[in-house]
């Protein structure tokens, strides 16, 4: 009778082993004065930093989505860990969190020790970026779940607040101005609508050079999430800030009334900032309305602020300090969600 070993059913432990050795000198790289474990333990631990009176930890949890196709189809796996990261720090960094550590989930249907690499030093980059540690995390070997070059991503960002500092969007009110700071491209939300309409529809490949993104499509498609901690802590530091929203999945429409309280609208003039060429070529190749647009991607702003007039010149000061391009792109009235014009 044959005697079966794990590996006869598509699990490689040895090469696990070796995917862990592969990610050691990039997750060394994130370590911070909280960390207070190493790799290989049952769970990660943090130490609370010191300074607050009644610290509250705030978190998210989030993946990329069907970008990670993108980045299969491009055989390209070193930056999708950098949106892993985003989605959710950014997230948290919302309401005020200054982040403390991070923890990934790969699952995969072949453990290639190179690929889980690549993955595991972008999450790093993306740690590096959100100031944060990567202090754990997992990798699932699953050939019966996935195909040997599938995987997918996920991850969970901790971070603290001081309780009385949280932002909660309770104190806006009508006249608040709301500052857009600029996107790097379509982020990670979306990616079924551009899939559907730049493959599926239209039959572009990830390789094709597009005269009007002056770049070939999948390197563009590609282009990682932008991290917005370091953009958080310089309006913070300058001014007060009363909300934030991350504009994610759900666009324009359903991300920046979560910043707002009852009774309070966001006035947005689209003149007032710029649409990377990006969206140009997917609202032309799909022939999308732009509510569409609007309530599927960011469109060029990546993140919203919303301040006092009186607080404004210093955030966008403090913004423009630490190299932003912040953009006053509307204000609050009286109302019930978004409107758009101009």
């Amino acid at each position: 009778m044959k005697e079966f070993t794990y590996k006869d059913s598509g699990v490689d432990i040895e090469a696990g082993y070796e995917s862990v050795e592969r990610i050691k000198k990039h997750v060394a790289r994130t370590a911070t004065k909280g960390v207070i474990s190493g790799l290989g333990g049952f769970g990660g631990m943090f130490e609370l930093p010191e300074g607050y009176e009644h610290p509250v930890l705030i978190s998210g949890t989030d993946g990329v989505g069907t970008k990670l196709l993108i980045a299969q189809m491009m055989d390209k796996h070193d930056t999708i860990g950098v949106d892993c990261v985003a989605m959710c720090v950014n997230d948290i960094a919302c309401q005020g969190a200054s982040p403390m550590f991070f923890l990934d989930y790969i699952a995969c249907g072949k453990n290639d020790p190179a690929v889980i690499e690549n993955i595991v030093k972008g999450i790093c980059d993306g740690c590096i970026e959100g100031e944060m540690a990567l202090v754990g995390g997992e990798t699932a070997e699953m050939p019966d779940m996935y195909k040997p070059e599938e995987y997918d991503l996920a991850g969970f960002a901790v971070g603290v607040a001081e309780k009385s500092e949280i932002i909660d969007g309770s104190s806006i009110g009508e006249g608040d101005i709301l500052v857009g700071i600029p996107s790097s491209g379509v982020h990670s939300n979306g990616f079924s609508l551009v899939r559907k309409i730049l493959f599926d529809h239209r039959g572009y490949s990830v390789t094709d050079y597009i005269d009007d993104l002056q770049d070939k499509l999948g390197n563009v498609l590609l282009t990682p999430t932008r991290i917005y901690v370091k953009a958080v802590k310089a309006a913070l530091a300058a001014g007060k800030v009363k909300g934030i929203a991350h504009i994610t999945g759900g666009g324009f429409y359903e991300n920046i009334p979560r910043a707002l309280p009852v009774g309070c609208k966001a006035v947005i003039d689209l003149g007032s900032f710029e649409r990377p060429k990006i969206f140009e070529f997917i609202q032309k190749e799909g022939s999308v309305a732009q509510k569409e647009m609007y309530s599927t991607f960011n469109m060029g702003i990546g993140l919203m602020l919303v301040v006092s007039p009186e607080e404004k010149d210093a955030v966008l000061n403090g913004l423009k300090a630490a190299g932003e391009d912040p953009r006053v792109i509307g204000k609050v009235e009286k109302g019930e969600g978004v409107e758009l014009w101009g």
